[in-house]
Parts: structure tokens; sequence; C-alpha cells
């Protein structure tokens, strides 16, 4: 298949090409820079120049391609709503693209989308809350009006992924562990962040394109739940600092906008995900990686 992959120079995308690629698909990967389309050409793939916000671009690279995956975020925290409500037109303008047809669109969400309270395991069968209370949720909602037309959309929940580089959100959390001289968790540190690895993650898009269903929500989870204190005990071992305990009140002084999530205890399964598609991650687990930073 022809597969258009937005985010395809990103932290995802760029292991997800190669994949796609050894499976004997043909790749069309989105590229903002010279970089990245260099990079791209010398994967293997075939480059359509742009960004997000080229919505019309988006929509006629998808309406070539037999399937697309949607992997790119805006990851600026300080715009979050604003970039939750900018991936909704993009996923609806993907949707556009597509419609009429059979050809699957996957969209990228997270396993805290589908929490209906701390503390219980998110699964793949949750809905997902509405975005006026958690705002990366507008993805969600797009990829469901698409549904509801007639689309095949299918959903991938991605937990903090990880590989020696980069941890999802445990990356800032270590960046300001650097810069503090110390890394810290809130309260006793039990509240849990499911993990999966990079690779392995590469590979579950690859099988829900393959071997997916429309309408399916498949999770990116090999770790249900790591507690976080063991998260800032690694961060402290591998920068070399002291570890300490926050009182709730003191969270947002150190963790700054990554206090929200700090404290928030979000495990999730992929016992479906596993099932329906046969997925087994193999990958280091989120503690090693953290223990064998390589920057």
């Amino acid at each position: 298949m022809r597969i258009f992959l937005t985010g395809a120079t990103g932290f995802i995308g760029s292991a997800l090409v190669p994949e796609l690629l050894d499976a004997g698909h043909q790749v069309l990967g989105l590229a903002r820079s010279d970089a990245g389309a260099e990079a791209l050409a010398r994967a293997g793939a075939q480059v359509q120049r742009g960004d997000l916000e080229d919505l019309a671009g988006l929509g006629e690279a998808a309406a070539r391609a037999d399937a697309v995956i949607h992997t790119a975020f805006n990851h600026d925290f300080s715009r979050y709503e604003a970039n939750c409500e900018a991936d909704r037109r993009v996923v609806e303008a993907l949707g556009a693209a597509l419609a009429g047809s059979d050809r699957p669109l996957i969209v990228t969400s997270g396993t805290g989308m589908g929490v209906t309270r701390p503390g219980r395991t998110a699964l793949e069968s949750d809905p997902p809350a509405p975005s006026g209370a958690i705002p990366r949720a507008a993805s969600e909602e797009a990829a469901d009006a698409v549904a509801a037309r007639g689309g095949d959309v299918r959903v991938v929940r991605l937990a903090q992924i990880h590989d020696r580089r980069r941890q999802g959100l445990v990356t800032p959390a270590l960046e300001l562990a650097r810069a503090a001289g110390r890394s810290a968790y809130v309260g006793d540190g039990g509240n849990r962040w499911p993990a999966a690895h990079r690779l392995d993650t590469a590979r579950l898009y690859r099988l829900v394109l393959e071997r997916g269903e429309a309408g399916g929500r498949y999770h990116a989870v090999a770790e249900e739940g790591v507690p976080f204190r063991a998260i800032a005990e690694a961060i402290g071992e591998a920068l070399r600092v002291p570890v300490t305990a926050l009182a709730p009140a003191e969270a947002e002084g150190h963790f700054g906008w990554l206090a929200a999530f700090a404290a928030w205890d979000i495990p999730a399964s992929s016992a479906r995900t596993r099932e329906a598609l046969g997925w087994a991650p193999t990958g280091p687990g989120l503690l090693e990686d953290l223990r064998n930073l390589t920057a």
C-alpha cells in the first residue's frame, strides 16, 4: 500500500518509515524542512513538503494514498488547547479526503483519553473523555465524526513512548531534574504511568494498518503502569542527583506545567490490542532506558 504519513520525521514517525518500507509498503512522508525531506529520501520514502497548517495540501496527499497514518502533533504546551483543536481540523481534513472509500485513517491519541477515574486501568473499549475536560481528546472526537460518516478510522493511543534519547512526558521531568539538581515525585510517588518502547510502537502502527478493524482503538502499552517514584529514582540515578518527595502544594513550583500530569495515576491495559493484532512488545522497559540515557 501507499501510505501517507504525517510526522514522518518525528520521534515515532522516523521509526515507522523503515517499519513500513521493510514490510513492502510505499511511504509518502510529510516534511516541513529541507533537512527532513533529505532524511526521508535517504530512508527510501517519497516526500510531501508541507506542514499541519496546510489542510488543503494534507487532503491532496491523503487523496493519493491507500491509507493515512497521522502521528504528527504540535507539542508546544504553552498553546496546548489551541494545538489540540488544530489537530481536530487536521483529522477532519484527512478524513474528508478519504470519504466514500474503504481506505483507512489511523489517528494518534493517548491512553489517558480513556481514563474515567484516577487509578482505574484504562481499556481500549473506553470511550474518550470530552475534549472540554481533556483537550487532547479532540483528535478522537474528530475520528469518531469521520467514522460516523462511514470512514474507516482506527485510533492508536500512546503511553509514554521511549528509547534512550526520549521518553514522552518523562523527558521534561528529566530536564527539570537536571536544571534543579534534584529529581522529584509527588506524595508517595505511587501513581503510575504506562509506557512502551519506540520500536514496539512503530510495529504496532503497522499491525493496526494491516490487521486492524474500522472503529478499533488500540493501546501502545508494554508496561501497564510504572510508578512515578521509580521513574524519579531512575532519573536521579542517571543524572546522579538526589531524589525528593514533594507535597502536592510544592508540585507546581518544581514541575511547572508538568505538575498537572506528574501526580496522575493512569495505568492502561493493552490486553485486547495484543490479542487482536498479535502484538508482542520486546523492547527495553522505561526504567532501563532511563538508566542508560544516551543524551
